[in-house]
Parts: structure tokens; sequence; C-alpha cells
């Protein structure tokens, strides 16, 4: 199997502009939470200052009232820090959700504009990893790891300076964990980032596979490939899970090399203590904030490098989505064509592998207003022409025109619709569904597309009608009554030139009768492509495309492409109608 071209990761210059870009807008919320979290760090701070002025009244023996004093401090300290940190983290928290909310908007809007056949090259393992897991870490990192590292950078900081008021001495102690510190987060940096990024991509790899086994789940059976396709899902979890397990041993030593840090400091500060009270340098008071100043160090130092670890995390989501976010912008195309269009497919080729042709120099003219059905065995090429004429995918060889001018110089997405047999209901109110597709439709212009495609009768039996919330968590719509509504947006659309890609196939006799005849209503009055799943289709139509190994082999009305003595088609449909249900 080919690997697939992955879309982009973003290069560090890129991750890094596009950081600085959604900061800009937000420089004022980005210093007011900064100043308001420095200030409750350092009102924290105090509370150790004052837990050594108490260790000093005890030791030089004075009364148990002299203690009143620094205790009430200790409470209004207490409930300063905690105000004042609330408030800062709750600062930093929004400053981190408004710019990963504009990173999303940014990324969606970046896909939805994206070539369909970059998408598809992709595969949607890629991209729904991306929007899925790599959003994820971002989002646990804006909503968890962000404002705790900033309040232990400022901890950090701060305890520093405090050291530095204290004696010197003390910072050049504390100061001796640190080179073991910095060779740790090197070591671990070094190793995890490459590390998650693979990760990532051995994930969507495993997303990828499992959504091509599932959802073709019927030809894998058809076609006895079960242990294939097994051994794939396999082979690509297997190594899911092996990267996953590289990143958990990396982790553990990194936290292993941390806790030696913090035992090579504290005693450092503990024998430094020791010899300044010892000659009289400093006090026991002293030496005590000393201490708790570098043994409150452990959460803050810890809690940063820790976060190294959501960090890399997320840095290899986020160079992901700013590779998406930062490719150009396909250029506009602004032409239009009529609302009867024509289509004119030219000695087109194309071929998903080197060597493995799937159309092979096919040409085809269909009129404005006609409806052409292709037919053929499966692998014959039909899918692949209806997606090169709807611009799913660009053609290795050939031109295709679409009322008269090249496809590449078209607004593809306002010129053609396509809808297969995978529809989606979006979860929400059933007009508001509907309204994806034409969002200042009224109430009375739903209604007329909905019978148009003969949805009228059940959407009227709803419980809230139009307003009644379908999709996930709400109303479940049948195989059939889903690709009603998605062949009633197609109506409110209403677009030159519809492309049906086996939209009945999915449902079950009864209603592939019904969606028969609401695509007949859906595709009158305009060019209409439908790969037949069912020769039904096919007798409906004004003409009938026969494709067999890439290449079209008859083409004609229904009844003429029946009549031919020994004809591909008049086979076809005499074992069709042989075996069709009632039959």
């Amino acid at each position: 199997m080919s690997e697939r071209t992955l879309l982009p990761v973003a290069t560090a210059a890129q991750t890094w502009s596009a950081v600085r870009a959604l900061l800009r807008p937000r420089r004022g919320l980005a210093v007011l939470a900064i100043a308001v979290l420095t200030a409750g760090t350092a009102i924290g701070l105090v509370t150790v200052r004052l837990l050594g002025h108490i260790v000093d009244l005890v030791t030089e023996g004075r009364p148990a009232d002299a203690i009143t004093a620094p205790v009430v401090a200790l409470v209004l300290v207490a409930i300063g820090q905690a105000v004042a940190s609330g408030f800062g983290l709750t600062l930093v928290a929004r400053l981190g959700e408004g710019m990963l909310a504009e990173l999303r908007e940014r990324f969606v809007d970046r896909v939805l504009a994206l070539p369909l056949d970059q998408v598809e090259e992709a595969g949607t393992g890629d991209l729904t990893s991306r929007v899925t897991n790599d959003v994820t870490a971002i989002a646990t990192a804006v909503r968890s790891a962000l404002p705790e590292l900033a309040r232990s950078v400022l901890t950090i900081a701060l305890t520093l300076v405090g050291l530095v008021v204290l004696d010197w001495r003390f910072l050049l102690a504390a100061l001796i964990a640190v080179p073991i510190q910095l060779h740790t987060v090197r070591w671990y940096s070094g190793r995890a980032l490459p590390l998650y990024a693979r990760q990532r991509v051995s994930v969507g790899s495993m997303q990828q596979q499992l959504q091509e086994t599932v959802g073709g789940s019927g030809t894998v059976r058809a076609l006895r490939l079960q242990e294939r396709h097994h051994g794939l899902v396999r082979g690509r979890s297997l190594d899911a899970v092996d990267w996953t397990m590289r990143g958990v041993r990396v982790l553990t030593q990194f936290y292993a090399r941390l806790n030696l840090a913090e035992f090579v400091g504290l005693a450092a500060v503990l024998v430094t203590g020791f010899l300044l009270v010892r000659d009289g340098s400093a006090t026991i008071g002293t030496a005590t904030v000393a201490a708790l100043y570098f043994h409150g160090l452990f959460v803050p130092i810890n809690t940063a490098l820790g976060l190294v670890d959501d960090a890399q995390a997320a840095g290899a989501s986020l160079v992901r989505l700013v590779g998406v976010t930062s490719m150009p912008a396909p250029p506009e195309q602004n032409a239009q064509i009529s609302e009867r269009a024509t289509i004119e497919v030219e000695k087109v080729e194309h071929a998903y592998q080197p060597d493995q042709p799937v159309l092979r120099g096919v040409s085809l003219e269909v009129a404005a207003g006609e409806r052409v059905a292709l037919v053929g065995a499966s692998g014959a090429g039909k899918t692949t022409l209806a997606g090169l004429i709807a611009g799913v995918r660009t053609p290795d060889g050939g031109t295709i025109r679409l009322g008269g001018t090249p496809i590449d110089e078209l607004d593809v997405r306002r010129t053609v619709v396509i809808l297969s047999q995978e529809v989606h209901v979006f979860a929400g109110p059933l007009a508001d569904d509907l309204r994806l597709a034409r969002p200042d439709a009224t109430d009375d212009q739903l209604s007329v597309a909905l019978t148009r495609v003969g949805a009228a009768d059940w959407v009227a039996a709803l419980p809230d009608g139009l307003g009644t919330v379908v999709g996930h968590g709400g109303h479940r719509l049948t195989v059939t009554q889903a690709q009603q509504l998605a062949l009633a947006r197609l109506v409110l659309i209403d677009p030159p030139i519809a492309v049906l890609d086996e939209a009945t196939a999915e449902a079950g006799s009864a209603g592939a009768r019904l969606l028969e005849a609401a695509v007949e209503e859906a595709l009158a009055g305009r060019t209409g492509i439908v790969v037949a799943h069912r020769l039904a289709q096919a007798v409906t139509a004004d003409r009938v495309v026969l494709l067999d190994a890439g290449r079209i082999l008859e083409t004609g009305t229904h009844a003429e492409l029946a009549a031919r003595p020994d004809g591909h088609y008049a086979k076809l449909w005499k074992a069709w109608a042989d075996h069709r249900p009632g039959c």
C-alpha cells in the first residue's frame, strides 16, 4: 500500500509567527494577567518570611502574645494570595482560550478551502487526528499547563530574588541544582519533540486504517480481505503503541533526574544555612526561611519542568495545526456558469498509483440539463470519473470543462454539488441543518425543498417539526431520511451540476424506491451525473454510460443499450432484472 502525502507540518519560524499573530490583539490582556499573577505570587512569598520571623521570636524566648500579629498577617496574606492568584489564573486562561479559539477557526477555514483532492490524498485519518487529538492536546495545555506554567515561572523567579535578599550565598547553594535540571530538560527536549511528532503521525495512520477497514467492511468481506486488513490494523496499532511506550520510558527517566536535582539542591541549602548560623551570619529564622524557600521551589520547578512534557506534546500538535493554517490559500476562482451547464470530458487519464491507471483516455459530453447514469462493475472507474467532474480530484491528463470553462478556472464548490452514500446529519435543529446549504432560506423555502424530495410528511410528524433536534444526541434519522435531507440541501443550494455517487446504495429496497423518486425531483432542471448502484436509476436516466477497466464501452439510452444483442449493458440488465428484489 503506497504512503499517503500527509498535510504539511509547520516550521519553527512559521509556528512562532502564528503565535505572535494570535497574541498581538491580546497584548493588553497578557500584560494584565502577568501583573496580577506577579502580585499574587509576591504576596504568597511573604508567608515564608512571616514563618521565619515566628521562628526567631520563639528562639529568642518572646512571650506567646508576640506571635499574634504575625499569625494574623499570615491569614491576611493567604486571603490576598488566593484572590490575586485566582484572578490571575482566570486571565491567563481567558488569554489562552481566546488564542485557541482563533487558531481553531483559522484551521477550519483553511481546511474548508483546501482543494478536495489534497484532502483525499492526505486521507481523513490525518485530518481527523489533527482536528481531534491535536486540538485536544493544545486545549489541555491551554487550560491546565499554561496557567500553571505561568504561576510556576513567576514563583521560581521571585523566590530566587528572595534568596538573594536573605543572603546571596543561599542563592549560590540553590543554583547547584540548576546544571542538573538544565541538562535534564535539554536531554528530554531533544528526545521528546520528534518522538511526540512521530507518535501523532502514527496515531493518524492508525485512525486512517481503521476508517478504511470499517468503512469498507462490506467490500473487505466480499473480496475476502479480512486477514489482510486485520494485519494492517494490527500493524499500525502496534506501531502507535510502540511510539507511546517509548514516550513513557523517556518521561520516567526525566522525572528520576529531576528528583536527583532536588535532593542535591536542598542538601546544599541546608549545609549553607548550618554554616551561616554557626558563624553568626544568619539567624535560625533566616536559615529556616531559606530552606523553606528552596523547598517551596520543588513544586513550581517540578511543575514547570514537568510541563515540558505537556509543552512538547502541545508543540508537536501545534506545528501540525499551524502547518495547515500556513498553507497558501488556493487562488480565488470567480468564474461562473449558467444554470444549465454542459460537461465536457476530453481524453481524461487518472491513476492512484503509478502504472495502475483507473481511467484511460475517457471522453464524454453531457448536454445542459441532461442526466447521465454511469454504470459498470466495481473498479470500472465510475466513482473516479464522477469525482473528477466534481473537482474532488485533479486528472493526471486530459481536460474537463463545465459550461465551456476549464474546471481549474471555476469556483467548483459553487458549480457542482456531490452527494455520496455517506451522509452526515449535523447535531441541532433540523432547520439549521438544512440552512447550512442556504443560510437565508425561510421556513417556507425549507418546506418546499423537503416536499420536492418527498420528506415533508415525516418531517411534519417529528415532535417539533423543523425545530426537532437531529444528529448526535437528538432524533435519529433513518438512512433514507438522512439521504432525503441531503437531497433537500441540494435543492436549496441549486447548483448547475449535481453528481450523485451511489446516493441510494445504503437504503433498503423500499427506501431505494423513495430515494430514486427524490433523486429525479432533485435533479430536475440541472445537469446530473449519477453513479448507479441500482440499474433502476439507469432506466430513468436520459443516457447510460457503461465503463469497464477505465474505458467507456457503451453509451446510449437504456432502451437502446438493453436491446443490443450480446451488448455488455444488455447482459448486465438481464442479470440484474433476473435477480432484483421482488422478481
